[in-house]
């Protein structure tokens, strides 16, 4: 059952493009739509587009992206909750807001600290041939998804940069389809970027 989800679809520059991974993409554009208009089915998208792409992931060997699948499908419920029933420190509801430079701050600690503990273990512990660029995309997403979550304007700012990176990293792995998917995510997060701002 497991080889089928591999099947080629297409071959696309001299690489497969299979139809786990064309439905990935479909689903991932899915999500950031909703993410955008602050619709909170993108969370249970969120947790089918990050399984799939989970498998896809682990079998072009790049285990950082992989395992920070799983992660993604976890904090999905608690981003889907946040959504539906979050509050902020004074009790508001959650809405969108802007970081403080405190914040704003410790969000940039975190990615910095993040990305060599990540590139440390994937080049010990795993037979990634690509440990420290698979790290970067893996430490600041896992700020992002947190940013995501609690409705905050700069997480499109770290995705911004998590998909410029990861356009790079999928460009090596010949990952064509998702490559694509990445260079949209890019525009998608300009367009988030804006479109939140209005809203505060």
């Amino acid at each position: 059952m497991t080889d089928l989800l591999f099947v080629p679809a297409f071959t696309l520059w001299g690489s497969p493009t299979t139809w786990l991974e064309i439905a990935a993409v479909a689903l991932s554009l899915a999500m950031v739509w909703c993410n955008i208009r602050e619709i909170h089915w993108g969370w249970p998208l969120a947790i089918v587009t990050s399984l799939m792409y989970f498998a896809l992931f682990w079998r072009s060997r790049l285990y950082g992206d992989a395992s920070l699948q799983i992660f993604f499908a976890v904090v999905a419920l608690w981003g889907w909750f946040q959504w539906l029933r979050g509050r902020r420190d004074d009790g508001s509801p959650l809405r969108i807001a802007r970081l403080s430079p405190r914040g704003t701050a410790w969000t940039v600690a975190a990615c910095l600290v993040l990305w060599p503990v990540t590139g440390l273990f994937l080049a010990h512990y795993t037979d990634t041939d690509v440990p420290w660029w698979d790290a970067f995309p893996t430490a600041a997403s896992l700020v992002g998804q947190y940013l995501l979550g609690r409705k905050f304007i700069e997480n499109w700012a770290v995705w911004l940069v998590v998909d410029a990176v990861s356009v790079g990293l999928f460009l090596y792995k010949g990952l064509w389809l998702t490559v694509g998917l990445y260079a949209v995510f890019i525009a998608l997060c300009v367009v988030g970027w804006r479109e939140w701002a209005r809203k505060a």
